[in-house]
């Protein structure tokens, strides 16, 4: 019996090893080259995604793929990073969860890394030729993002309000910015996502729409004709269907759950069979295709509030000694910084902009100058935005006399901690709720607003792209046609041509070094 069990263990284990190689290789072997070629930030990033991990590999499904968009938009931290946090932790678990996080987002910081060293060792100006490369590389990247975010946009609306809600978000977002504007924008989409699918203003409208034909009615003596429609505004009332006959009924739904389930990766068309019963009985507003209901990660919904619950008292305890220390070392300042910035930072991209110059640069840390030239590059750099907060971080130890590292080191944990962690609560409870009808509903208005307001990074990098010697704080590409073609050329270029986005960052700074050559040399 000994010799049995010392015989059954080294397999068992010899499996277990296997398994998790076989993950990490996955992980590996699919990922390792997105740190390197990824260029253009997150609405970049999310096309990036779907092509290869909907399309190509089959990894989640489009609705599941939608549902996390979603999420990590809807929640604080690097959208684009937290999504393929979450693509990795679904298909292979945490430990291939990490180490993507890591072969995605350290070819970045480390160059971000050398680029502060550098900026670190230079005078108060730079040659005009880098000011022109840099900024042909910004307008480049204004049109890569534009299109990116048409892209995205074609595959939120999937009917009237969903394109409704991506023009008001896109609208609102570009008219006025606040850390708590865009999680609440957002939040509204989703409450007018659910009111719109299960009608619950239908009969209030319908009865105030009709008020005035009852007036009439008593007027005149007359009761209005039931069978004929009320007057007034005509409703946003779906076209009424006639009911199929039960079986014909039957045949239908279950020829919509073959093809359904076809889709579906591999791993999940048992599954999708269990459930299709259930599915039968919904009605218009929840009939989209939804993976089945099963738990997305191995955390269970009760540890994924824990996890949750412990990052906000950790965010708490270092907030408060941030204020409460008298004269707090300069590094415990800017990684308290960041990690604040990390947590409160709703609609990635847009936000992270200004949001680090005002705990950075206005706190005397880094020179409005260096800021906007980090901006510049990490726009033509692979891998996440959130990036730059090693940039600032390593700008900001050495100008205090501290080795760049440490300060890169801080800002890497303090601006992508908060948003990894919460994700990966969320995640727990996500498996629990996400097929609730309310929540399907909510999701469909959240993805909405969220691909608007991505048209809000189109706008605000476009006011600052083009910088020069005598306005480093940037000024509008508009100024300069030149600006504007080169950002319709790689807007262009992608869109018709199949330009892919490293090949048109290097195209505009091309560009720009061209426009040097022919006007200011």
């Amino acid at each position: 019996m000994i010799a049995e069990r010392s015989w059954v263990a080294p397999g068992s284990l010899q499996r277990v090893w296997h398994k998790i190689g076989v993950k990490v290789w996955n992980t590996v072997s699919e990922t390792w080259y997105l740190g390197f070629t990824s260029f253009g930030g997150p609405p970049v990033h999310f096309k990036i995604f779907h092509d290869k991990f909907v399309q190509k590999l089959q990894w989640i499904d489009e609705q599941l793929y939608q549902e996390l968009f979603s999420v990590c938009q809807a929640f604080s931290g690097p959208g684009s990073t937290k999504m393929l946090y979450c693509i990795n932790l679904i298909h292979d678990g945490f430990l291939a969860a990490v180490l993507g996080f890591l072969i995605w987002s350290v070819p970045g910081a480390l160059g971000m890394l050398g680029l502060a060293i550098g900026i670190s060792n230079i005078g108060e100006t730079l040659p005009r030729p880098v000011y022109a490369l840099l900024s042909g590389l910004n307008a480049a990247t204004v049109g890569i993002v534009a299109l990116a975010a048409v892209q995205l946009a074609q595959k939120a609306i999937t009917d009237k309000l969903t394109r409704t809600l991506v023009f008001l978000g896109a609208a609102a977002g570009l008219l006025y910015n606040a850390l708590w504007y865009f999680p609440v924008l957002m939040l509204i989409a989703g409450i007018i996502s659910i009111i719109f699918d299960f009608r619950w203003l239908h009969r209030p409208v319908k009865f105030i729409v009709g008020i005035p034909s009852r007036l009439r009615g008593k007027i005149t003596g007359r009761q209005p004709d039931a069978t004929a429609p009320e007057a007034g505004i005509e409703l946003p009332e779906r076209p009424a269907q006639p009911d199929p006959e039960p079986e014909q009924a039957k045949a239908t739904s279950s020829t919509v759950t073959d093809a359904a389930r076809q889709r579906l990766p591999s791993t999940q068309q048992d599954a999708a069979s269990a459930s299709a019963g259930d599915n039968n009985s919904h009605d218009s507003a929840s009939e989209r295709i939804i993976p089945p209901s099963h738990q997305l990660t191995a955390l269970s919904w009760q540890a994924g509030i824990g996890l949750i619950v412990a990052f906000l008292v950790s965010f708490v305890v270092i907030v408060t000694l941030r204020g409460a220390l008298d004269t707090p070392p300069l590094l415990y300042r800017l990684f308290a910084n960041l990690y604040l910035a990390g947590t409160i930072i709703f609609g990635g991209g847009p936000v992270v902009i200004p949001l680090l110059r005002e705990y950075i640069v206005f706190e005397g840390w880094v020179s409005p100058r260096d800021f906007l030239i980090g901006l510049a590059l990490i726009q033509s750099f692979p891998g996440p935005n959130f990036n730059f907060a090693v940039y600032l971080g390593a700008l900001t130890a050495s100008n205090f006399g501290y080795h760049p590292a440490l300060g890169a080191l801080l800002g890497f944990l303090g601006i992508f901690l908060p948003g990894l962690i919460t994700v990966h609560g969320t995640m727990g409870v996500w498996g629990a709720i996400r097929n609730r009808r309310t929540v399907k509903s909510a999701l469909r208005g959240v993805n909405a607003a969220a691909v608007g307001l991505i048209y809000t990074a189109v706008y605000r990098l476009w006011g600052i792209g083009w910088i020069d010697e005598g306005f480093t704080n940037g000024k509008s590409l508009a100024e300069d046609p030149w600006w504007v073609v080169v950002t319709a050329t790689s807007y262009v270029g992608g869109a018709w041509y199949g330009v892919s986005p490293p090949v048109a960052i290097v195209l505009g700074a091309v560009l720009g070094l061209i426009r040097y050559a022919v006007v200011d040399a």
